[in-house]
């Protein structure tokens, strides 16, 4: 207890500091009775891939492990902490990884705790209109037959699936302990604390649970979600709109390792009137599907048999959109009528991704694509991080790598109030994380969302303009460079 007390006077008052240790003993002495609150520095509320970073982030470090820290999650967590498929099967919900988001996993001991055979560097990427046909070619210039050293030094980023990503942070928590976890507990209310004869908390988070558990928080971070029950207890509205698409997944098997065999894998995004279609590498013969599409024809999608969604799948890299629009109006029968008409379309095979030749059984799923945007990523004693601050399509692959960046500045911004003597919760320690993430966020969401209605245009002037600018940016080795390295996550200097 001396120990804790001396850490927290680093940063709250002596008298704050002797309350503070009467509270504290009282609250582990009384911790059964669900009328006491728990008192914690950090309670982050949802247990994905941001929160579960954060959290392994402030433990790993020496300046704020000494914190007390609570993590809340609706869902059991031991299923995810023994998750485990077979080398041949992969969940749909994958992600890309960035170099950087990989190497802040390093930094705080996570990265080595996932299944690194289910993880697969990409080094090239191919974009293209579907209209026009206009292509560009991310690629570093590897030749032939690239040495291995070479190979891992463009590296775009790295497929993996989210329930790798989270078992693995779990088995990093685990190993390093101090954690109170709250899993199969739903949030029911988050108020404000009490006032005691110690302490006055009324300024403070409490955080109720369907456990009967209380929780009281000098920060409350909330890592829930787009619906985030931490973002509309501060109030802090979320503004933005629904595309009407849904985003259609599926693990697929290929004909073959790729065109470049197992050493370089390659990334294929397609931009069709009715969204982009990408097929990205996994480890072997497999490759995540997802397909932006509208919500009737993800309805048709789904109904396919495996066969006719085969079908569909090669025909969205291969056929026209006005081939594409006829195969969706079809309940069956697609396998034949790819088959006819591949016949009369020509194209360059190496081109477009080798031939899916079977979807994984229970893997087609959709889900709704939408932009939100916090007005503010903090509060008093509240910060969001991940897709509880904002939401983006899906096309650019970065929802998940600005999370990682949420975490890695808020975590840096806590650190900063601990070893100054700050109190972490109030706004004016949480700012810093503010003005780090929020115009770049707002920046790459932008641009995602301009991208979508750019090459939503079927016809008119903004079809072959968007195809000069394509090609010209294929022409143009730096600017190429530079979006190659922002896709890789590195920084970009706004100001």
């Amino acid at each position: 207890m001396d120990a804790l007390a001396r850490s927290r006077g680093a940063y709250v008052c002596r008298s704050c500091t002797r309350s503070l240790r009467r509270q504290w003993l009282r609250a582990h002495t009384y911790s059964t009775a669900a009328t006491t609150p728990d008192i914690y520095d950090v309670v982050c509320v949802g247990g994905g891939p941001a929160g579960l970073s954060l959290l392994t982030a402030l433990r790993a470090n020496p300046a704020t492990t000494h914190l007390r820290v609570a993590l809340v999650e609706a869902q059991h967590l031991s299923k995810v902490r023994t998750w485990k498929l077979p080398p041949d099967r992969f969940s749909n919900r994958c992600s890309s990884l960035t170099p950087t988001s990989v190497r802040f996993l390093d930094s705080i001991g996570a990265w080595k705790h996932l299944e690194r055979d289910r993880v697969q560097p990409y080094h090239e990427m191919q974009v293209w209109d579907g209209v026009t046909g206009a292509r560009i070619e991310f690629d570093w210039g590897l030749g032939a037959a690239p040495s291995a050293d070479a190979i891992e030094g463009t590296t775009i980023a790295y497929m993996n699936e989210n329930l790798n990503l989270t078992s693995g942070l779990l088995k990093r928590l685990d190993e390093l302990g101090g954690v109170a976890v709250f899993d199969g507990a739903k949030v029911e209310a988050i108020t404000y604390g009490p006032e005691t004869e110690e302490l006055d908390l009324r300024q403070w988070p409490l955080v109720h649970l369907s456990s009967g558990n209380q929780l009281c928080a000098r920060l409350l971070v909330g890592a829930d979600g787009a619906n985030s029950p931490v973002r509309s207890f501060a109030g802090i509205n979320a503004p933005g709109w629904d595309y009407n698409r849904h985003g259609v997944v599926a693990t697929l098997e290929m004909e073959g390792d790729g065109w470049r065999g197992d050493q370089v894998k390659i990334a294929y995004q397609r931009f069709l009137p009715t969204g982009p279609v990408a097929m990205l590498p996994l480890p072997g013969r497999f490759s995540t599907l997802v397909w932006s599409t509208t919500p009737a024809n993800a309805a048709v999608l789904k109904s396919l048999s495996p066969k006719d969604f085969v079908a569909m799948v090669n025909a969205a890299f291969r056929l026209s959109p006005t081939d594409l629009t006829y195969m969706h109006t079809q309940e069956a029968g697609q396998t034949d009528e790819y088959s006819w008409r591949i016949q009369h379309t020509p194209h360059d095979p190496r081109a477009v991704p080798q031939e899916v030749v079977a979807v994984q059984e229970g893997t087609i799923a959709s889900f709704p694509l939408r932009l939100r945007h916090a007005d503010t990523y903090i509060a008093e004693r509240v910060a969001l991080i991940g897709d509880a601050a904002h939401t983006i399509h899906p096309l650019a692959g970065q929802g998940l790598n600005q999370g990682q960046g949420d975490v890695q500045s808020l975590a840096k911004t806590i650190e900063y109030a601990v070893t100054h003597g700050q109190d972490i919760g109030v706004t004016m320690s949480l700012e810093p994380y503010l003005a780090e993430r929020y115009a770049a966020n707002h920046v790459l969401l932008g641009v995602c969302d301009k991208l979508h209605k750019l090459y939503s245009a079927s016809s008119g002037p903004l079809v072959p303009l968007r195809s000069v600018g394509l090609s010209a940016v294929n022409a143009l080795s730096p600017l190429k460079s530079f979006l190659m390295n922002r896709a890789a996550g590195n920084p970009l200097k706004l100001f």
